[in-house]
């Protein structure tokens, strides 16, 4: 399965050191092997899924898509205004 960053993930993920990042992998790896390990949101948000998971004290949450043969990572940050940050996010895209 290929997969895909946006580029609001990538500049998150850039600011992470090595230890979270080593923890972000391990989520993106169990989200590729069960593609629908996430609650797929409805409304606005039809056809995006996100996984919640915790990195020491943190929960993050990550937004993704799923197609035929990619994974494509949208978004992940904090619970603090998320919903209201992806639905800004998708819309421009």
């Amino acid at each position: 399965m290929k997969i895909l960053q946006s580029r609001s993930f990538e500049r998150k993920v850039k600011k992470f050191n090595k230890a979270q990042k080593v923890q972000l992998d391990k989520q993106i790896k169990r989200i590729a092997e069960t593609p629908n390990l996430g609650i797929e949101k409805k409304g606005d948000l039809r056809g995006v899924y996100v996984w919640k998971f915790k990195i020491k004290t943190i929960q993050y949450l990550l937004a993704y898509r799923v197609t035929d043969e990619s994974l494509e990572l949208i978004m992940i940050g904090p619970h603090e205004n998320y919903y209201r940050d992806l639905k800004k996010n998708i819309n421009n895209t």
